[in-house]
């Protein structure tokens, strides 16, 4: 392979992880753009996981093995069979030397013969393969994982410009890796409430579009419980908003637990008092069951006065829901009505009419996210 064919295969590999915008993209990404460079069947990407001691698969792409799924849960190996990740790198590195890749292939003794060599071989042998070669991946100077890819048996083996040209390759997928994990950080950083760690205003805002354009093309119900954490106040002026802090940070482990409770359900903090769950899928018997669940919960915390919760759901006679907005402030004016009322129980929109006439009732453009605070200071409904 001619170095100018080299070159613009380096910068498909970069250029395909830079547009990737997932973890799982930009893995994918990588052991395909090495698997095409190196002239490979398959290819897959590979994390040591310290604390658990085991090589972890997290991409298979190529001709796979009916055993080798394309983004497997639990494919791992110990690493005590790959000796080369913490003998030959760390070992070498420690004394100066840079990672390099290497070639193995499926000949050589069988089982039980002296030498019978790495299990990398046998698992050659055993998937068809001929050869292959390993890149190990370096992140902030420490083994990260590795980078293979193979060849069916019978075809050319790898030689040693291909396992220099691997371990290339494998330095652009570690940039390329780092690019996505800062990436990762500053979607995490965007979207999550840094004191509870629930996802924030701005995550359920946009989830709240998707879904219920979702349910606009297959009818998937798309539920709101929104919630106000009662007595905050309270504790922050007479106990300190320390005491204030843990006692958010206890509801907002109460409301993930019961939105466990509806696969798929998003838990969050829209700020101050205020939470809320969005759940696309369950019915909307099975999303008043969590709130309720939630009520009880909140009602027995040491600190605080329990939780107002109003429930929002397209699988309730709740009229036309236009718009994310709407949904919301359905939401909202069952919580309101709960919180007026007292109720140990939420509020539902739908199953309650006083809260469809509270949301409908005109008011001065507020602009989004403020119909929280026109609810509070409406008089109270009849």
């Amino acid at each position: 392979m001619g170095e100018d064919v080299r070159l613009r295969a380096v910068v498909a590999v970069a250029q395909a992880m830079a547009l990737a915008h997932t973890p799982e993209e930009s893995w994918r990404a990588a052991a395909l753009g090495a698997r095409d460079a190196l002239g490979g069947s398959f290819a897959a990407l590979s994390t040591w996981q310290r604390d658990s001691g085991r090589l972890k698969v997290l991409v298979n792409v190529g001709e796979r093995a009916p055993d080798e799924e394309e983004f497997p849960g639990d494919e791992s190996y110990p690493v005590h069979q790959f000796s080369e990740i913490t003998e030959f790198l760390h070992e070498r590195w420690a004394n100066g030397g840079e990672p390099h890749a290497w070639v193995e292939t499926a000949e050589g003794p069988g089982p039980g013969r002296p030498g019978y060599p790495h299990p990398r071989v046998a698992a050659l042998r055993r998937r068809g393969r001929g050869a292959c070669v390993v890149a190990p991946i370096v992140l902030h100077a420490r083994a990260w994982g590795e980078l293979y890819v193979a060849r069916p048996t019978g075809a050319p083996l790898f030689d040693r410009a291909d396992a220099d040209f691997a371990t290339v390759l494998a330095s652009v997928v570690a940039a390329g890796i780092v690019q996505t994990e800062r990436l990762e950080e500053v979607r995490r950083l965007a979207f999550t409430d840094p004191l509870t760690g629930l996802a924030n205003r701005r995550a359920v805002d946009l989830r709240l579009d998707e879904a219920v354009d979702r349910w606009r093309v297959d009818g998937s119900v798309v539920s709101l419980v929104v919630c106000d954490l009662n007595g905050l106040k309270q504790v922050n002026d007479t106990l300190g908003h320390a005491v204030g802090d843990r006692l958010l940070e206890r509801f907002g482990s109460l409301l993930s637990y019961c939105g466990a409770m509806l696969p798929g359900t998003l838990a969050a903090r829209l700020g101050g008092d205020e939470f809320c769950l969005l759940a696309v899928g369950p019915q909307a018997d099975e999303v008043i069951a969590a709130a309720d669940e939630l009520c009880a919960r909140a009602a027995e915390l040491e600190l605080g006065a329990g939780v107002a919760c109003g429930v929002a759901s397209t699988g309730d006679p709740i009229g036309p829901v236009r718009s994310a907005r709407r949904l919301f402030r359905l939401a909202d004016a069952a919580q309101y009505r709960a919180k007026a009322a007292r109720s140990p129980k939420p509020v539902v929109a739908g199953r309650d009419g006083a809260v469809i006439r509270l949301a409908d009732a005109p008011s001065p453009p507020l602009g989004p996210g403020r119909d929280r605070r026109r609810f509070r200071d409406a008089p109270p409904p009849p």
